[in-house]
């Protein structure tokens, strides 16, 4: 019988699932996730991220199309207050860098590209209708004056470089651009003026380049660099500020501002200069919307509160009714917003009651305790207390372990040789944290013995039972040659510089009362009672912010709901403005108003991280006076600088000097400022070596007095930091000594006090080396301040003993900035020493 052919069969497509496992939580793996207090996740988890999700064509397509449109409205949101007839102007600054650049005709060839005859006015403001492009743009016409350029930079959408082809950047040329780059800088155009007066003209390429390089080492994005000589360039550069969406800076637009186009004085007759009175600002609304509950920042007037807000009529809707027929208006101002009751006030500090209430808390009966020694960390040792000091060692047969020596009782040496003195090759865990010297405590010494008991036997000194005092001759002549030989070492290492040294008929305990010691510096608990009697007058009702984020957030989220909508053209009524202003204020000098957010105008103490230029020629001392911009103000501050980082006790070193190139925590008293803000700091040049460079004399004193103050330079930049009242700002001072005799761990020391009581009163601090040894006090020897010391290895003959003491040092309180009076005290310095160059000449 023939085989049946098999035909061929296909595997089933629907095949049915195997059946689930029922059972919940059965298994050993699943109990000893819940008992480990696991929550499950009950849904199907997606292990994938979005760039392993395959996604669909249409789910692309769609996901593209969303993108688009967000950022379509976002760039509608943000170009919506320029459009319209009449929708806000955009502000550009035009600042010349060279002597030779004049803004004026750079703002006419610029109009002359897009076909626009206009006057030019005698302030330095001018509002340009592009009817080509439907824009109007404010054209702000910059001096070569320092704080004018700032501020004019301050509030532009666009900032315009002007260049030379036959100058360079001069020295204020490149104050300007520094300082504009500094404080931040929205969207940036450069332009050369006089490029046809370049011959021959295959020149005039190369001149281009050169400026295009020049001006790339401050802003790489720039691209090209525009001729005003051309009409073609011109008409590209006014499309482009009518086009293109300005970047913004970030600390400006978390608040509202406005660039001020005209000032109504009080009408008052026969006012005193003293007097205040209301004072009408006219401009349009940027950034966060206007409320009348903030305080305003008027320029370098100061702080202001607002009257009321009312509307005013756009300066192309004015040209147009006027031409038009005549239609009845309102008879009185169209008020947008009034204050109420939550007002800010003008009060810079807490109220007076709450430092009474927290007096009554204080006992007066409670007598102070007599105090017997210097104060380590938290409590003070006295004389006859020893605790401070290890358990003496017990003398062990070498090789016994930790864990043998929990056997032996007592002393089981099996030698009294030297050796028993090797360190043990111990391995310690690499540290990727910045070492730590000894002086700044347990950190910065040698980790290998730091947990060896120090020497507390009775001295193997030959002569230790009997000490003589040097001869007074004799001891003064030896202190000289020590001193004067550890001096020229300061000069070549900078190892010590929080060195000091006593006079011989100083008492240190009276002359370091205020010092006491620490353990560590980053880690030992500061006691604040100590320093409650040195504190300054107000630093209890200075601002205190627990919770600076949520503080932060909230501030600026009150900007987004009500006020005046950006893009309005307003009159703010200012209050309690001083009329002695009227006569200082320039209609040339821009000026601008930024508004508060809550509390910017309450005191509190600032940090500031400050980098002192590389450039500048010397350090710079602690408490010096300097000039410091940050955001919309100004203040002439005497910072104290520490040390950046965080610490878990919130102690950090107060340094003395600022060294060219390093960044250090600047600390002052002065207004709350919420977020990151670029700062500048400048200071005075020295008017002798002003005297001392080649200039015209009268030259230089039509400057001065018209004036352009060319005696301020940029020394450091820096960024706002959260305020912090509880940051301990420590002063160290190191007293170092010399080993005179040296035996194993025994040594005696001498030149770091010079009498009994000095030493006993500083008995509890811990002794290091400049190489990490450590040690205690052991006794005192004579009467002139020597004293025997134990230490934890042998210590060099070479090396230094010292010793670190630490004060509390509170900042400064910072002042306003006022540019007339120190422009008068300018005109008088530098007039003086001008006059005497010139008559030296």
């Amino acid at each position: 019988m023939a085989p049946i052919a098999e035909s061929h069969h296909h595997r089933s497509t629907t095949k049915a699932p195997n059946k689930s496992f029922k059972s919940r939580h059965a298994t050993k793996g699943l109990l000893r996730d819940l008992s480990k207090g696991k929550v499950e996740d009950r849904g199907k988890r997606n292990t994938k991220s979005l760039h392993q999700q395959v996604m669909s064509k249409l789910d692309r397509r769609h996901q593209a199309r969303q993108k688009q449109q967000a950022k379509h409205q976002e760039h509608t949101k943000t170009t919506s207050i320029f459009a319209g007839q009449n929708g806000a102007p955009r502000i550009v600054a035009v600042v010349p860098l060279t002597k030779d650049g004049n803004p004026s005709i750079a703002i006419q060839r610029l109009n002359e590209g897009v076909d626009v005859e206009i006057d030019l006015p005698n302030n330095a403001q001018m509002t340009v209708r592009i009817d080509r492009f439907k824009q109007s743009l404010q054209y702000i016409s910059v001096s070569r004056e320092l704080f004018s350029a700032l501020d004019a930079c301050r509030v532009a959408d666009f900032v315009i470089f002007i260049l030379s082809p036959s100058q360079e950047v001069d020295e204020t040329g490149e104050l300007l651009i520094r300082a504009i780059e500094s404080q931040g800088v929205s969207n940036v155009f450069t332009v050369v003026q006089g490029l046809d007066k370049i011959d021959p003209p295959k020149r005039r390429p190369q001149v281009v380049t050169s400026l295009k390089s020049y001006i790339s080492h401050f802003f790489p994005h720039q691209e090209k660099v525009h001729s005003l000589d051309s009409r073609q360039d011109c008409a590209n550069v006014v499309r482009s500020l009518c086009s293109t969406t300005p970047k913004g800076v970030r600390w400006r637009d978390d608040r509202s501002w406005m660039s001020i186009e005209d000032v109504q004085w009080s009408n008052n007759t026969g006012v005193q200069q003293q007097s205040n009175g209301n004072v009408i600002l006219t401009g349009v609304v940027r950034g966060r919307a206007l409320k009348a509950n903030r305080l305003v920042q008027v320029g370098d007037w100061g702080t202001f509160q607002i009257d009321q807000i009312t509307a005013a009529a756009s300066s192309n809707s004015k040209k147009r009714k006027a031409e038009e027929m005549a239609v009845e208006e309102p008879s009185g101002p169209i008020v947008l917003e009034k204050p109420d009751i939550d007002q800010d006030d003008l009060a810079e500090l807490a109220p007076e009651v709450i430092t009474m209430e927290e007096l009554d808390d204080v006992p007066v009966s409670e007598a102070p305790m007599e105090r017997k020694g210097v104060l380590l960390d938290d409590h003070h040792y006295f004389s006859d207390d020893e605790s401070h000091l290890p358990d003496p060692p017990k003398r062990l047969p070498k090789g016994t372990s930790a864990y043998q020596a929990a056997w032996f009782l007592g002393d089981m040496s099996d030698s009294g040789s030297e050796d028993e003195d090797e360190l043990p090759d111990l391995d310690g865990d690499l540290s990727l944290d910045p070492p730590a010297l000894p002086q700044d405590g347990l950190e910065g010494l040698d980790q290998r013995t730091i947990n060896e008991p120090t020497e507390a036997a009775m001295s193997e000194y030959p002569q230790s039972e009997m000490f003589l005092d040097p001869a007074p001759d004799e001891e003064a002549e030896e202190l000289e040659a020590y001193r004067s030989r550890k001096k020229n070492e300061a000069e070549e290492d900078l190892e010590f510089p929080d060195e000091i040294e006593l006079h011989p008929n100083v008492l240190a305990r009276e002359r370091l009362a205020r010092y006491r010691g620490l353990k560590s510096l980053r880690s030992s608990k500061w006691e604040t009672d100590e320093d409650k009697a040195h504190e300054p007058e107000n630093w209890n009702r200075l601002l205190q912010i627990s919770d600076y984020k949520g503080a932060k957030s909230q501030a600026i989220r009150e900007g987004l709901v009500g006020g005046v909508a950006p893009g309005t053209r307003v009159h703010i009524h200012l209050r309690d403005v001083p009329l002695v202003l009227q006569r200082t204020s320039s209609s040339t000098a821009p000026l601008a108003l930024f508004s508060l957010l809550r509390h910017e105008h309450k005191r509190t103490v600032m940090n500031f991280s400050m980098t002192l230029s590389s450039e500048y020629p010397e350090p710079m001392k602690s408490k010096e006076e300097i000039i410091m911009q940050c955001g919309p103000r100004r203040f002439l501050i005497n910072p104290l600088f520490s040390q950046t980082g965080n610490t878990p006790n919130n102690v950090h070193k107060f340094d003395r000097y600022l060294h060219p190139g390093r960044t250090a925590m600047a600390t002052f008293v002065a207004p709350l400022i919420w977020g990151s803000v670029p700062t500048l700091f400048f200071k005075r040049k020295d008017p002798s070596s002003r005297a001392e460079e080649p200039s015209n004399t009268a030259m230089d004193l039509d400057q001065l007095h018209s004036g352009q103050d060319h005696s301020l330079e940029l020394i450091g930049t820096g960024t706002s930091q959260p305020p912090d009242q509880s940051r301990v700002l420590a002063k160290r001072v190191i007293l170092t000594g010399h080993p005179y005799k040296i035996h194993k761990k025994l040594v005696t020391v001498r030149y770091m006090f010079f009498n009994t009581e000095d030493v006993h009163w500083f008995k509890a601090l811990q002794l290091w080396t400049k190489r990490g040894r450590s040690g205690y006090i052991k006794e005192s020897l004579g009467t002139h301040g020597y004293f025997k010391a134990t230490f934890d290895a042998r210590i060099n003959p070479q090396d230094s003993i010292g010793v670190s003491l630490y004060k509390r040092v509170f900042p400064r309180s910072a002042r306003a900035w006022d540019r007339d009076l120190v422009r008068r005290d300018s005109l008088e310095t530098d007039g003086e020493a001008t006059v005497e160059a010139a008559s030296s000449a």
